[in-house]
């Protein structure tokens, strides 16, 4: 069901159920995973392994916890970017300086599937906790790596964060007006696109692992996944010596492709990447002249003309309000699309259809709206059974689960051990 705002709410959506909202109807219930990392990759690729059902435990630092939790906006205090990127997590303390916190890290792996760690390469095999050690103890078990630059090469031991990624891979080199400078994106883009990879790479692992019975390294470094999204830059440049120029919103590649101001002052997107497409957008705006033209049946030829085609389109728009513009475009099977802000977002009818926005219960704020799982499956799904949770909230029912006693716990509390 849909509130008034057209939030669909986490308990009932049809868009992001399993059955009965139960993890025991989702398809990776029985998953155990063991979460040891920070700021944002590692956390978010387990999220969505939560997010269909795997038991994942969080695991932070007593005193030092997940920068998520503080990083961006807050109220009351409460990071609410942790929110989402905590959802459907047990939280844990362990501090993996110390035996004590080692010795809980060990038994919570023991029976689990997924270790996923983001620390600087060689930090675990210093605590004594590499891979090789953790699979004495539990042979079947998928350690995820991610860092910036991978586990091994000249750069391992550095520090990074997405933003180098984002610098490195050549987006920020293609990205921004061409007279101005290299522009990062204004979020964790690079780490987003690694958090999705991890999460694939994982599953490909648990499936060799249930195959052979062996477990096995992912080795994830930042920057690859989303250099992979920069699509054949790296061959054009081997075979043309190209390199793709700043080109703002336009594309060096297809025309039609920019953003245009409506009449009523609202930015509209469009693109036409099938040439089919171009022709209809064209001929929708007067110009089925262009069409005709050599140089039209070709991304690149139109892409060499884009002043003249983004004369005419830009025209024919801004002489029209944006929902008539967007009428006009779905009646011919044009592409557009406005450029939404948040709000206009999780307004917008499709949106809502679909569910993609969902209020989920909180104990600190009632109901916080977020993002709902990101994919539907026919015959399953996943759920946002819960919001991220208070940090250590889970210790001692996970610690319990795994054999510690309540005089245990209290004992690793006193040494500072969790």
């Amino acid at each position: 069901m849909q509130d008034d705002s057209g939030r669909a709410e986490a308990d009932h959506g049809d868009a992001g159920r399993s059955d009965a909202a139960e993890p025991g109807g989702a398809p990776l219930h029985g998953l155990k995973v063991v979460e040891v990392a920070t700021l944002f990759a590692g956390p978010l690729a387990a999220t969505y392994l939560a997010d269909f059902g795997a038991d994942v435990v969080k695991v932070e630092h007593p005193q030092h916890p997940d920068g998520s939790r503080r990083h961006g906006v807050s109220k009351d205090g409460i990071g609410l970017w942790w929110k989402t990127i905590g959802r459907n997590k047990r939280t844990v303390t362990a501090d993996l300086h110390t035996d004590g916190g080692r010795r809980v890290l060990l038994a919570l792996l023991a029976d689990a599937d997924v270790l996923v760690e983001n620390f600087r390469p060689g930090t675990l095999e210093r605590w004594g906790l590499g891979p090789d050690v953790l699979w004495r103890h539990n042979p079947r078990l998928v350690v995820c790596r991610v860092t910036t630059f991978g586990q091994t090469g000249p750069y391992a031991h550095r520090p990074g964060f997405g933003s180098l990624a984002e610098a490195m891979s050549g987006f920020a080199g293609a990205n921004g007006e061409p007279d101005g400078p290299p522009l990062l994106p204004p979020f964790a883009l690079a780490d987003g696109i690694a958090a999705l990879a991890a999460a694939f790479a994982t599953m490909v692992a648990l499936t060799e692992r249930d195959r052979t019975g062996r477990g096995d390294v992912v080795d994830l470094s930042i920057l690859e996944p989303i250099l992979m999204m920069m699509g054949p830059q790296i061959t054009a440049w081997d075979q043309l010596g190209l390199i793709q120029p700043r080109s703002g919103n336009r594309s060096v590649n297809n025309a039609p492709r920019n953003v245009y101001e409506s009449a009523d002052h609202v930015f509209l997107a469009v693109s036409s990447s099938a040439t089919s497409v171009a022709e209809r957008v064209l001929t929708l705006v007067g110009r089925e002249d262009l069409v005709h033209r050599s140089w039209f049946a070709t991304g690149a030829g139109r892409a060499e003309h884009v002043d003249e085609i983004d004369a005419a389109v830009g025209d024919w728009i801004g002489r029209r309000t944006a929902a008539e513009v967007v009428s006009a475009f779905d009646a011919v099977s044009a592409s557009v699309a406005p450029v939404y802000t948040v709000d206009g977002l999780v307004a917008d009818p499709q949106v809502r259809h679909r569910g993609t926005v969902v209020d989920v219960p909180d104990p600190d704020f009632r109901h916080v709206a977020m993002q709902n799982v990101l994919f539907r499956l026919q015959h399953a799904a996943g759920s946002i059974r819960w919001t991220g949770r208070a940090h250590g909230a889970d210790t001692d029912d996970v610690l319990a689960d795994v054999g510690f006693t309540a005089e245990d716990i209290a004992a690793l509390r006193a040494e500072g051990a969790v």
